[in-house]
């Protein structure tokens, strides 16, 4: 039970930065995490190459480690297809944040959907693969068995809303202008 209880919270956690990827209208460093930039001969996050802050709601600021590394990081960040446009000024990188349009919205909306149905499926594929398990399992006794049954479905049931819950913030998110 523990393991299943696990394995769910695994799911959320998968779902939660796969949201954190997804870009809104408001900035977070979180957006450029996945990056990867070409650096010192292989492919490296751009989060180990740069400090990434936030200095307005529109605005990110990348400060590479080493001054070298800067042209390849605004190369990474032009390749990202998350339609950014990087400002290079030899020091620094400035990434604004362009206004969402509503078809982009609507994009991003049918994704983020399509992201935590991936979540629920993953939880209700660890629920089966549980009760599964207790059914080949002769030990329990037919009372046992039903108790454990309904205890991983209230689990589940829980999990499965922990995502919806994080489902409608990120919407809330998109939608804001």
């Amino acid at each position: 039970m523990a393991k299943a209880k696990e394995r769910m919270e695994k799911s959320i956690a998968n779902t939660k930065q796969k949201f954190s990827g997804i870009r809104t209208g408001r900035a977070s460093p979180a957006l450029l995490n996945n990056i990867m930039v070409e650096a010192y001969g292989s492919n490296m996050p751009l989060n180990q190459l740069a400090t990434i802050t936030v200095p307005e709601s529109q605005m990110l600021v990348v400060s590479p480690f080493d001054p070298q590394n800067i042209n390849a990081i605004e190369k990474g960040i032009m390749n990202s297809n998350l339609g950014l446009t990087p400002q290079n000024d030899g020091k620094i990188i400035r990434v604004p944040l362009p206004k969402l349009s509503e078809e982009r919205r609507k994009e991003l909306d049918k994704i983020v959907r399509q992201e935590a149905e991936e979540g629920r499926v993953a939880i209700r594929n660890i629920r089966r693969d549980l009760l599964d398990e207790i059914k080949k399992n002769k030990e329990y006794s037919e009372d046992d068995s039903k108790r454990i049954q309904d205890e991983i479905q209230k689990v589940t049931d829980k999990n499965t809303a922990q995502i919806d819950e994080l489902l409608e913030n990120k919407i809330k998110e998109i939608k804001e202008i």
